[in-house]
Protein backbone atom coordinates (compact mmCIF):
# COMPACT_ATOMS: atom_id res chain seq x y z
CA UNK A 1 0.00 0.00 0.00
CA UNK A 2 2.54 2.56 -1.15
CA UNK A 3 1.33 5.83 -2.58
CA UNK A 4 3.96 7.82 -4.48
CA UNK A 5 2.79 11.32 -3.52
CA UNK A 6 2.27 10.56 0.19
CA UNK A 7 5.27 11.22 2.39
CA UNK A 8 6.11 9.63 5.73
CA UNK A 9 5.53 11.79 8.81
CA UNK A 10 8.25 13.55 10.74
CA UNK A 11 9.61 11.41 13.57
CA UNK A 12 7.54 10.99 16.70
CA UNK A 13 3.96 10.20 17.66
CA UNK A 14 1.22 11.47 15.34
CA UNK A 15 -2.10 13.04 16.30
CA UNK A 16 -4.74 12.62 13.60
CA UNK A 17 -7.45 15.25 13.87
CA UNK A 18 -10.54 13.38 12.65
CA UNK A 19 -13.72 14.96 11.37
CA UNK A 20 -15.56 11.64 10.91
CA UNK A 21 -15.06 7.91 10.46
CA UNK A 22 -15.52 7.81 6.66
CA UNK A 23 -12.80 10.43 6.15
CA UNK A 24 -10.50 8.70 8.66
CA UNK A 25 -10.79 5.17 7.32
CA UNK A 26 -8.44 5.15 4.30
CA UNK A 27 -5.97 7.49 6.05
CA UNK A 28 -5.77 5.24 9.10
CA UNK A 29 -5.41 2.17 6.89
CA UNK A 30 -2.52 3.81 5.02
CA UNK A 31 -0.86 4.93 8.24
CA UNK A 32 -1.05 1.51 9.87
CA UNK A 33 0.28 -0.15 6.71
CA UNK A 34 3.23 2.27 6.80
CA UNK A 35 4.14 1.84 10.46
CA UNK A 36 2.32 4.88 11.85
CA UNK A 37 -0.06 4.30 14.77
CA UNK A 38 -1.86 7.62 15.27
CA UNK A 39 -3.87 8.85 18.20
CA UNK A 40 -7.28 9.93 16.90
CA UNK A 41 -8.44 13.33 18.13
CA UNK A 42 -12.10 14.10 17.53
CA UNK A 43 -12.55 17.85 17.89
CA UNK A 44 -15.45 19.27 15.88
CA UNK A 45 -17.42 22.01 17.66
CA UNK A 46 -18.68 23.14 14.24
CA UNK A 47 -21.04 20.19 13.89
CA UNK A 48 -24.72 20.99 14.24
CA UNK A 49 -27.14 19.87 15.56
CA UNK A 50 -25.77 18.08 18.62
CA UNK A 51 -27.44 14.81 17.58
CA UNK A 52 -25.41 14.93 14.37
CA UNK A 53 -22.26 15.55 16.38
CA UNK A 54 -22.99 12.52 18.56
CA UNK A 55 -23.66 10.29 15.56
CA UNK A 56 -20.39 11.24 13.87
CA UNK A 57 -18.49 11.02 17.17
CA UNK A 58 -19.74 7.53 17.92
CA UNK A 59 -18.83 6.30 14.43
CA UNK A 60 -15.34 7.78 14.78
CA UNK A 61 -14.85 6.06 18.13
CA UNK A 62 -16.19 2.76 16.77
CA UNK A 63 -13.71 2.88 13.89
CA UNK A 64 -10.75 3.77 16.14
CA UNK A 65 -11.58 0.96 18.55
CA UNK A 66 -11.87 -1.52 15.67
CA UNK A 67 -8.33 -0.52 14.64
CA UNK A 68 -6.95 -0.71 18.18
CA UNK A 69 -6.19 3.01 18.28
CA UNK A 70 -6.39 5.48 21.11
CA UNK A 71 -9.33 7.83 20.58
CA UNK A 72 -9.66 11.18 22.38
CA UNK A 73 -12.64 13.54 22.29
CA UNK A 74 -12.07 17.27 22.44
CA UNK A 75 -14.65 19.60 23.99
CA UNK A 76 -17.87 20.28 22.11
CA UNK A 77 -18.51 24.01 22.40
CA UNK A 78 -20.68 25.06 19.50
CA UNK A 79 -21.26 28.51 20.99
CA UNK A 80 -17.50 29.22 20.99
CA UNK A 81 -17.35 28.06 17.38
CA UNK A 82 -20.26 30.35 16.43
CA UNK A 83 -18.42 33.26 18.05
CA UNK A 84 -15.29 32.36 16.05
CA UNK A 85 -17.13 32.55 12.70
CA UNK A 86 -19.41 35.44 13.63
CA UNK A 87 -20.06 37.67 10.60
CA UNK A 88 -19.10 34.91 8.13
CA UNK A 89 -22.36 32.96 8.21
CA UNK A 90 -23.25 33.69 4.57
CA UNK A 91 -19.85 32.81 3.19
CA UNK A 92 -19.95 29.94 0.65
CA UNK A 93 -18.27 26.62 1.28
CA UNK A 94 -14.49 27.06 0.86
CA UNK A 95 -14.95 30.71 1.79
CA UNK A 96 -13.57 32.69 4.74
CA UNK A 97 -15.79 30.90 7.29
CA UNK A 98 -14.18 27.58 6.44
CA UNK A 99 -10.68 28.99 6.90
CA UNK A 100 -11.64 30.36 10.34
CA UNK A 101 -13.18 27.00 11.24
CA UNK A 102 -10.07 25.07 10.19
CA UNK A 103 -7.80 27.48 12.04
CA UNK A 104 -9.75 27.06 15.27
CA UNK A 105 -9.94 23.28 15.05
CA UNK A 106 -6.32 22.72 14.04
CA UNK A 107 -4.93 25.16 16.61
CA UNK A 108 -6.83 23.34 19.37
CA UNK A 109 -5.76 19.98 17.95
CA UNK A 110 -2.11 21.14 17.93
CA UNK A 111 -2.45 22.26 21.56
CA UNK A 112 -3.90 18.84 22.44
CA UNK A 113 -1.08 17.12 20.52
CA UNK A 114 1.51 19.04 22.53
CA UNK A 115 -0.15 18.07 25.82
CA UNK A 116 -0.28 14.41 24.76
CA UNK A 117 3.36 14.33 23.67
CA UNK A 118 2.60 14.07 19.95
CA UNK A 119 5.08 16.14 17.96
CA UNK A 120 3.17 15.83 14.70
CA UNK A 121 -0.37 16.71 13.61
CA UNK A 122 -2.31 15.92 10.47
CA UNK A 123 -6.02 16.08 9.65
CA UNK A 124 -8.68 14.13 7.82
CA UNK A 125 -10.06 17.45 6.58
CA UNK A 126 -7.53 17.08 3.75
CA UNK A 127 -9.38 14.00 2.47
CA UNK A 128 -12.61 15.78 1.58
CA UNK A 129 -13.38 17.03 -1.91
CA UNK A 130 -15.59 19.67 -0.23
CA UNK A 131 -12.57 21.32 1.43
CA UNK A 132 -9.85 23.64 0.15
CA UNK A 133 -6.41 22.05 0.52
CA UNK A 134 -4.84 25.53 0.51
CA UNK A 135 -7.01 26.63 3.46
CA UNK A 136 -6.22 23.47 5.42
CA UNK A 137 -2.50 23.92 4.83
CA UNK A 138 -2.67 27.58 5.87
CA UNK A 139 -4.51 26.68 9.09
CA UNK A 140 -2.04 23.85 9.76
CA UNK A 141 0.98 26.12 9.29
CA UNK A 142 -0.54 28.66 11.70
CA UNK A 143 -1.11 25.93 14.28
CA UNK A 144 2.49 24.74 13.87
CA UNK A 145 3.86 28.27 14.27
CA UNK A 146 1.83 28.80 17.45
CA UNK A 147 2.60 25.47 19.15
CA UNK A 148 5.77 24.01 17.65
CA UNK A 149 3.84 20.84 16.75
CA UNK A 150 4.82 19.91 13.20
CA UNK A 151 1.94 20.01 10.72
CA UNK A 152 2.25 16.97 8.46
CA UNK A 153 0.89 18.29 5.19
CA UNK A 154 -0.80 15.66 3.05
CA UNK A 155 -3.41 15.69 0.34
CA UNK A 156 -5.21 12.58 1.59
CA UNK A 157 -7.51 12.39 -1.43
CA UNK A 158 -4.77 11.42 -3.90
CA UNK A 159 -3.31 8.11 -5.06
CA UNK A 160 -6.54 6.13 -4.80
CA UNK A 161 -7.33 7.05 -1.20
CA UNK A 162 -10.65 8.67 -2.17
CA UNK A 163 -11.69 5.45 -3.88
CA UNK A 164 -10.48 3.41 -0.92
CA UNK A 165 -12.49 5.66 1.40
CA UNK A 166 -15.64 4.84 -0.58
CA UNK A 167 -14.91 1.11 -0.35
CA UNK A 168 -14.23 1.23 3.40
CA UNK A 169 -17.38 3.27 3.97
CA UNK A 170 -19.37 0.35 2.55
CA UNK A 171 -17.23 -2.30 4.26
CA UNK A 172 -17.68 -0.77 7.74
CA UNK A 173 -21.26 0.35 7.11
CA UNK A 174 -20.41 3.87 8.29
CA UNK A 175 -23.01 6.58 8.61
CA UNK A 176 -22.14 8.90 5.72
CA UNK A 177 -23.15 12.49 6.34
CA UNK A 178 -24.49 14.65 3.54
CA UNK A 179 -23.10 18.03 4.61
CA UNK A 180 -19.87 19.40 6.10
CA UNK A 181 -21.19 19.73 9.63
CA UNK A 182 -22.15 23.28 10.47
CA UNK A 183 -25.63 24.71 10.04
CA UNK A 184 -24.35 27.11 7.38
CA UNK A 185 -23.08 24.27 5.18
CA UNK A 186 -26.35 22.30 5.12
CA UNK A 187 -27.54 23.71 1.80
CA UNK A 188 -24.30 25.09 0.35
CA UNK A 189 -22.02 23.75 -2.34
CA UNK A 190 -18.30 24.57 -2.56
CA UNK A 191 -17.03 27.27 -4.88
CA UNK A 192 -15.96 25.73 -8.18
CA UNK A 193 -12.32 25.69 -9.09
CA UNK A 194 -11.14 25.97 -5.49
CA UNK A 195 -8.63 23.30 -4.43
Amino acid sequence: MKHPSLTPPPAGPVLLHACCAPCSSAIVEWMLANGVKPTIYYYNPNIFPFEEYVRRRDESRRHAEAQGLEWVEGPYDHEAWLAEVDGLESEPERGRRCLKCFAMRLSRAAEAAKLMGCGCLTTTLASSRWKSQAQIDEAGREAEAATGVVFWHQNWRKDGLSERRAALLREFGFYNQLYCGCEFSMNNKPQKGSE
